[in-house]
């Protein structure tokens, strides 16, 4: 671990990806306390104003401050990212699991079910079940987390092929442990590598996507600030107010690419063949 740890921490761009995600953790916790301005109150006296010292990103077309708007958003990408992720690791590891350590007809039948779903576009078909569970915070994670489940699917049955036949399983077996166990307690932690990377990628992945569906009005509904539901407001005034445009923007490329800089610095500290 120290081994992995100290790798991790010498890649510049992981660790710059890392800096990234806790500076936007923050902000998104200290909100209240970083602006005394209310991302949801409007003020018709100063629509669209440029960035200056009193609104240090501007405002938008209601006068709101962009800079509280993008720290509060930071709260709903964050969230959608965490919590999105999780219910895909959870589902998708079970699922995973029971079929990489039974083989067999239930292998089979759940493979297909799985390459059904990934047969569809990532955003397409989380597109398709926001439309259909309605627009909602709470339905966007379930729409995201589940078309994210097929991705942990494969790689947990892939790792659990890989790691059945070895000698500690067959060992648990012969002792006579009982399958839960032997799934929890000893294929679970030597195949966690992997899925921290896929973590880490896939939150990546999540913080797109609700910016994406709330762009189309299927994620967290206004007056509650969300960057893809900013830069459809901001569609509009692209020519004569830029910058309502260029900060959610600019908040949901440097999210992506931190999360991904920490996956790629994972993937490089956890690869063993990167070991000496």
């Amino acid at each position: 671990m120290t081994r992995t740890l100290r790798s991790f921490l010498s890649n510049r761009l992981a660790l710059a990806g890392l800096v990234m995600v806790l500076l936007l953790a923050l902000g998104a916790v200290l909100a209240p306390w970083l602006t005394h301005y209310s991302p949801t109150q409007t003020d018709f006296t100063g629509l669209q104003q440029a960035p200056s010292s009193k609104h240090l990103l501007g405002t938008d077309e209601l006068g709101r401050d962009i800079f509280s708007r993008v720290l509060f958003g930071a709260r709903v990408s964050l969230v959608a990212g965490l919590i999105s992720v999780s219910i895909a690791l959870v589902l998708g590891g079970l699922i995973g699991l029971v079929a990489g350590f039974y083989g067999g007809w239930l292998d089979n039948l759940l493979m297909r079910l799985t390459d059904a779903m990934l047969a569809f576009p990532f955003l397409v078909l989380a597109i398709a079940l926001a439309a259909v569970l309605g627009p909602s915070l709470q339905n966007t994670l379930i729409a995201i987390g589940i078309v994210t489940t097929p991705v942990f699917a494969r790689l947990v049955r892939g790792q659990a092929l890989a790691e059945r036949p070895r000698d500690y399983v067959q060992a648990a077996v012969a002792l006579g442990g009982g399958d839960l166990r032997i799934l929890l307690r000893h294929l679970l932690p030597n195949i966690t590598g992997p899925l921290i990377v896929q973590v880490s990628l896939s939150t990546a992945a999540a913080v797109l996507a609700e910016a994406t569906l709330s762009f189309l009005g299927l994620g967290i509904q206004p007056p509650t600030p969300s960057w893809g539901s900013m830069l459809n407001a901001a569609r509009g005034y692209l020519a004569y107010a830029p910058w309502m445009a260029i900060f959610p923007g600019l908040a949901i490329f440097l999210a992506v690419l931190a999360f991904n800089l920490i996956g790629d610095g994972l993937r490089d500290a956890l690869d063993p063949r990167t070991k000496k």
